[in-house]
């Protein structure tokens, strides 16, 4: 590939070892905090002396003595912890969007599932810390507010949609409620490069830090790590440099044919579509959100979020399916939480694997 006129601080490695692209532009990594409905244990915990005031003398304030050497030992320790621990892991998540994360989240439910979300960004969330054209508002359409229900993200409700006063509402609190459960690890930060390919299986990713992948052409060599997994989940997205890039890479070593790309707006269509055609593309590896409008060449759905809400729940309930869990896709669940219920009447359609 010819050489972009591009500074090398702004190049990034996009995943799956694709070429060398500008960097996408990231919002600051602080998030907003999704107010609850009633008021929940932090607000309990600094209005419990009644009391506008802290829990504590800010006039004077201090802070127990430390050594500098335990910091860095408590964050190396645990981190080299989590990477021992998922070396070997059930699923693996490529991108923690809002497809990426609704599937996690769905998906940790089963306490004896291990999931690690690879993301390449230091800020997890893709592009719904944002409505459409950087707006703050976050449309999704009916049914699929029943699991803005389920998480108690508050909105204004319309006769066939509902608004989320911010978009950050929703992506702060899917990641909260998803991060605290035991069986679930984020790495961000790391970039996937390539798959691990088995027989004509995927089974797992070949990951690297995201600046080393910035600077592989500075160095003489800077070899990846590895992560096996039972399944691995694409939610790369749509577009732009790191659109794709999970599908992109199997169209490479020659596991699926094309990638047409997306079509042009058309709401209506493109959720429901999203949801139907998100499946096991290849053995070993689920698609979800609008990287399904890539390889299928489906419509794109524009600032609704309502698909990328199902089509991640959906990809949960076909990775559990896989690893032969209980699961709603082929009804070994016997209650199923009244947020899938409306929902995955859009995910009715056969299960498919694409012949190679």
């Amino acid at each position: 590939m010819a050489p972009m006129a591009t500074t090398a601080s702004t190049l990034l490695k996009s995943s799956f070892a694709g070429a060398r692209l500008p960097s996408a532009a990231r919002s600051p990594s602080s998030v907003a905090v999704a107010t609850p409905r009633a008021a929940g244990p932090i607000c309990a915990s600094i209005s419990s002396s009644n009391s506008p005031n802290p829990p504590y003398d800010l006039t004077s304030f201090k802070f127990s003595p430390i050594k500098e050497s335990i910091v860095a030992r408590e964050m190396t320790r645990r981190y080299m912890t989590d990477m021992i621990t998922y070396a070997d892991t059930d699923v693996v998540i490529v991108g923690a969007g809002s497809a990426g994360l609704s599937c996690a989240y769905e998906l940790s439910k089963d306490p004896s599932v291990s999931i690690a979300i690879v993301e390449q960004s230091v800020s997890p969330g893709g592009g719904a810390w944002l409505g459409g054209q950087l707006f703050s508002a976050m449309v999704v359409r009916k049914p699929a507010h029943l699991f803005l229900d389920e998480l108690e993200v508050a909105y204004d409700e319309m006769e066939d949609y509902v608004v989320i006063k911010h978009a950050a509402l929703f992506t702060s609190t899917v990641m909260s409620r998803l991060l605290a459960r035991p069986n679930v690890k984020l790495f961000n930060a790391v970039a996937v490069e390539d798959l691990i390919v088995k027989q004509g299986r995927v089974g797992g990713v070949v990951t690297n830090w995201a600046l080393v992948s910035m600077n592989h052409d500075t160095q003489s060599c800077m070899d990846p790590n590895v992560m096996e997994a039972k399944v691995v989940v694409s939610s790369c997205g749509h577009d732009g440099p790191f659109g794709a890039t999970g599908v992109k890479r199997l169209q490479d070593i020659g596991m699926i044919q094309a990638v047409p790309g997306m079509k042009a707006l058309d709401m209506n269509t493109a959720e429901d579509e999203i949801v139907r055609l998100t499946r096991e593309v290849v053995p070993g590896m689920i698609v979800t959100g609008m990287e399904v409008a890539e390889i299928d060449g489906a419509p794109r759905m524009g600032p609704t979020f309502g698909a990328m809400m199902i089509s991640g729940q959906k990809a949960a309930h076909l990775a559990l399916k896989a690893l032969g869990r209980p699961n709603a896709v082929d009804g070994t669940i016997q209650k199923v939480s009244p947020a899938l219920r409306e929902e995955f009447v859009l995910a009715s359609k056969d299960d498919e694997v694409v012949e190679a």
